[in-house]
């Protein structure tokens, strides 16, 4: 073909459909010089060689810009560049300080922190790894001074100098399948402290550090020197690329699925004065958090501390109430004053279709319950009550035998559901009420569904072969729910997923396929347990719901599967209950 026949080309374009792979976009940001926004050629024309489409990130600080354009990318590339001024981490200048690049500085600093929030993968080189220790908790030395390896090399870019230290159970050794690696250098700062968002992965032998990775299980990544300049960085790009296809693939999904989280407690924080509509550092679900982890909706509760004998309820609760029917009232006056002046993006949801019209216009929702059926003050009118306020499952106790069962850590008071709580379960049944048995003892939970007329929830618990935890469902019940057309709904709570160490999101991930396992895809949810202690490293609050469902994909589940999951199957218990609650 003639090289100068454009319209050839043009014509080839033209002749399929789609007219192009949907392949990732990176975005890479430049760097600035003469008054002018420059990019060395090698970053996009490895990322094109991975796969990816480059988009160039100007250094501009404005945040709707900032915000507008990670909304749009799938991955993230740190270019290098010149120094950080030292005054965006407290510190003066040292006398080896470099040239720094103001009008960089912020730009990238925002964007690093913004696209953090947001779950975007991201690879940091040179100052991009830099660029992350600095935004993210970590620490820079400005000069790393005369060492035993030459770190500012005279030979080309293309040409390795020294050799790094690769740990064994990092990314970077899985994508080079060694212990040392022969790289560039072509600096003289370096991270000193990579904070408690990263780990260090790669070393020099004066150990430099040369490569972190994330410690929350995050498609983020920095290194020291310049692949883009050598033939043996082809993989860090291809781990980028395909780091940001699995993220959209997330995002898709998310567009296209409700998200749900059947359980948090939020309102405990209620008297603390929190923001809803700030990313309010007091709590782990917020308008900003639901919106970076591209969450729809959330059952937010009233939950209400068990009172011993004799001790009065106004007692173990912050605000000045007769009882627990007036507390869970005021609980509920709360939310939906919060989803009143936030109309615009939030509205309080009462049943199935309601979600999906929200989520259909953009908003968020908020669906209520109540933790612990001391909220009825041992009156079946209450359930009535609370069905008219749009309450969707009431958790029939909490840490402690009450008047309509007996909870998983209490003392056997009536050998499971006593008659009142008959009385109330049926009543539930009767007025479209969720039975939720997360914190009931085992016979409460058989007594329950042997009662009720339509299936239970657990809204909160996760697996006991797992976790030995009372508080946990053991195989058998996870059997009798499904049985009965019920939902389990692993929860986040470290203490039910480990008897000892720190739980992580990859002990979630094995309590909710071992739901699956044994009571079957149908059967099993997420209710997080945030802000009532829910929240392990890796996914911590609701900005990293997306990446929670990234992971669930590159483990091959489907979309079908993962709408079940995130909410399918907990609404479609929902509207067999206020179907039959409706007759």
């Amino acid at each position: 073909m003639d090289r100068f026949d454009w319209q050839s080309r043009l014509k080839e374009v033209y002749s399929v459909f789609p007219e192009a792979e949907n392949r990732p976009v990176i975005g890479i940001t430049g760097n600035y010089g003469e008054e002018t926004c420059k990019l060395g050629d090698r970053y996009y024309k490895s990322v094109i060689a991975a796969g990816g489409v480059p988009v160039i990130i100007p250094p501009a600080s404005d945040t709707d810009v900032i915000i507008a354009t990670l909304d749009r990318i799938d991955g993230l590339l740190l270019s290098g560049g010149g120094d950080y001024n030292p005054l965006y981490c407290g510190e003066e200048p040292s006398p080896r300080l470099g040239g720094i690049n103001g009008e960089r500085d912020l730009p990238e600093l925002l964007v690093t922190r913004l696209a953090y929030n947001r779950q975007i993968p991201m690879l940091g080189i040179c100052r991009g790894i830099q660029t992350l220790a600095m935004a993210l908790g970590g620490k820079v030395a400005q000069d790393i001074g005369d060492t035993a390896v030459k770190h500012s090399q005279s030979a080309d870019r293309s040409e390795p100098t020294h050799t790094v230290n690769i740990s064994v159970d990092s990314v970077l050794y899985t994508l080079y399948n060694k212990e040392r690696l022969a790289v560039n250098s072509f600096h003289h700062q370096a991270v000193s402290e990579p904070g408690e968002l990263f780990r260090v992965t790669a070393v020099a032998d004066d150990g430099t550090v040369e490569a972190m990775e994330s410690r929350e299980f995050k498609a983020v990544m920095g290194v020291q020197w310049h692949p883009e300049c050598m033939d043996e960085g082809a993989p860090l790009f291809g781990w980028l690329v395909r780091q940001a296809a699995g993220f959209r693939d997330a995002k898709d999904l998310h567009g296209r699925v409700l998200t749900l989280d059947t359980h948090c407690d939020t309102p405990m924080f209620f008297s603390r004065g929190v923001r809803f509509e700030h990313r309010d550092p007091q709590i782990l679900v917020d308008l900003h958090k639901m919106d970076e982890g591209r969450q729809d909706a959330t059952i937010m509760v009233a939950y209400l501390p068990q009172t011993k004998p004799g001790e009065a309820f106004s007692s173990k609760v912050d605000f000045s109430v007769s009882g627990p029917r007036e507390y869970a009232d005021l609980i509920f006056d709360r939310i939906e004053a919060i989803a009143e002046a936030n109309k615009a993006c939030l509205a309080v949801a009462r049943c199935p279709s309601d979600l999906y019209r929200n989520k259909l216009h953009g908003r968020k929702s908020i669906m209520l319950g109540i933790e612990n059926g001391l909220a009825l003050e041992g009156n079946t009118d209450n359930v009535r009550h609370f069905a008219q306020r749009g309450v969707v499952y009431v958790t029939l106790c909490h840490n402690g035998d009450n008047d309509i069962c007996d909870s998983a850590k209490g003392c056997a008071t009536h050998g499971g559901v006593s008659g009142f709580g008959e009385r109330v379960i049926r009543e539930m049944n009767r007025h479209g009420i969720m039975v939720d048995l997360s914190h009931a003892s085992e016979k409460s939970f058989y007594d329950a569904i042997g009662i009720s007329s339509v299936p239970i929830v657990c809204s909160h618990s996760s697996a006991r072969a797992l976790c030995d935890h009372p508080r946990n469902l053991t195989d058998d019940q996870m059997r009798a729910l499904a049985r009965s057309g019920g939902v389990v709904q692993i929860t986040l709570y470290h203490g039910f997923l480990r008897t000892e160490g720190e739980a992580t999101v990859m002990d979630f991930i094995a309590h909710l396929e071992h739901a699956v396992s044994v009571a079957g895809i149908d059967h099993v949810g997420i209710g997080t347990d945030f802000d009532g202690d829910g929240g392990v490293r890796g996914l911590g609050c609701s900005s990293e719901l997306v990446s929670f469902t990234r992971m669930m994909l590159a483990r091959r589940y489907s979309e079908c599967d993962m709408e079940k999951i995130w909410g399918g199957n907990f609404l479609r218990v929902m509207g067999m209950v206020q179907d039959y609650g409706a007759r």
